[in-house]
């Protein structure tokens, strides 16, 4: 959508140890990235230090950026800029930080600030995945094209973004959330428990009877592959019930959307034993009390990243139909379908291009 863009936008990764600055042009980073502290424990200092941050990196530019945009973590207004609530990385916000309005008073710019799954989605859906699919849809002679696309990221936590008609769908409240969906295996918990860093590590303790806590998703991940000392079926276990609690979730946001979806985080690592419980789980079935069986969805759920599954995901069942009472005809398809992609650029460069797409299609819509 704009890698031939010539604007650039300065951006920062907010994290509660550390703020690394840089600046998109084209949907590519232009300058070495700027690493500071992030004083997170006190509000004067972390805002020193955001400045001081933003204030090197227009330095190092030829021309000043039109917009800063950026994701910051927890609860947040993001249309008014407003940073505040609960933020167990960043303390020092809880009672209310104008952010956005602060930012733009010192550098007399329009400033963005985003969730992280709001821009990964938005970053997909305009510079990753979702062109891409559309692409290949007609390389393959396809023409139906998507849209709707909503995006999970699999980590600390369960994130999610959601776009729809091309543009992010940010709620009333900036509050679009699926962690605290009820968890399928064990309703009385919300799904993040189940789908996250921490459940990987807990499930594969109780599979395998051992204290797990010094453990990693990766050692775990290295365990079910058989190259570290482990019970390598407990392993594969605790990424089955991961990826069948997240196909729930999965199943319950596409009925709302009718969307696409794409998957992201540090956790995608070990998708090939996460992904055929979840795609289970996706195209499983419920019952009607009139005792029929009917589709979790009622879509055909594919792998895109599967070659095969892909060309008939692209394809569908078109064929031309007669217009009545004349010769004329149309073309039809009446499959229904969605699909599952992992990502190809990485969690982290999609929020980069989200918070760099966003600020521009905000820029050019005024």
């Amino acid at each position: 959508m704009y890698h031939n863009d010539n604007r650039i936008v300065a951006t920062l990764d907010a994290g509660g140890t550390n703020l690394v600055f840089g600046a998109m042009k084209g949907c590519e980073f232009i300058t070495e990235p700027l690493t500071l502290p992030s004083e997170a424990q006190d509000l004067n200092k972390c805002l020193g230090q955001i400045v001081e941050g933003f204030t090197q990196i227009f330095a190092r530019l030829d021309e000043k950026p039109v917009a800063i945009s950026f994701a910051f973590p927890g609860p947040a207004d993001y249309p008014s800029g407003i940073i505040g609530g609960f933020l167990p990385n960043f303390p020092s916000f809880r009672d209310g930080v104008a952010l956005g309005p602060f930012l733009e008073k010192k550098f007399g710019v329009p400033v963005f600030i985003n969730n992280d799954g709001d821009l990964y989605a938005f970053g997909e859906a305009t510079g990753g995945v979702l062109p891409e699919i559309n692409r290949r849809i007609k390389e393959l002679g396809g023409t139906k094209q998507y849209k709707n696309l909503t995006g999970f990221t699999f980590g600390t936590g369960l994130g999610i973004g959601q776009v729809v008609n091309g543009k992010l769908n940010l709620g009333n409240n900036s509050c679009v959330e699926v962690f605290c969906l009820r968890n399928k295996l064990d309703p009385e918990f919300m799904a993040e428990d189940g789908v996250s860093i921490r459940a990987v590590i807990r499930e594969y303790g109780r599979f395998s009877g051992t204290d797990a806590t010094g453990l990693t998703p990766y050692d775990i991940f290295k365990i079910a592959e058989g190259t570290k000392e482990g019970d390598a079926e407990a392993a594969r276990k605790s990424f089955a019930r991961f990826g069948e609690i997240a196909g729930d979730v999965f199943a319950s946001v596409v009925l709302t959307t009718d969307s696409l979806v794409v998957v992201g985080g540090g956790v995608t690592g070990a998708m090939k034993y996460i992904k055929p419980a979840l795609l289970a789980e996706m195209r499983s079935t419920i019952r009607t009390m009139a005792g029929d069986t009917i589709g979790r969805l009622p879509l055909t759920v594919f792998d895109l990243d599967n070659e095969e599954e892909f060309r008939t995901f692209a394809l569908g069942e078109s064929r031309e139909l007669k217009v009545y009472g004349s010769d004329d005809v149309v073309i039809y398809d009446p499959m229904k379908r969605t699909g599952l992609a992992i990502t190809t650029i990485g969690a982290s460069k999609a929020i980069s291009i989200g918070a760099y797409s966003y600020a521009l299609s905000q820029i050019d819509a005024r």
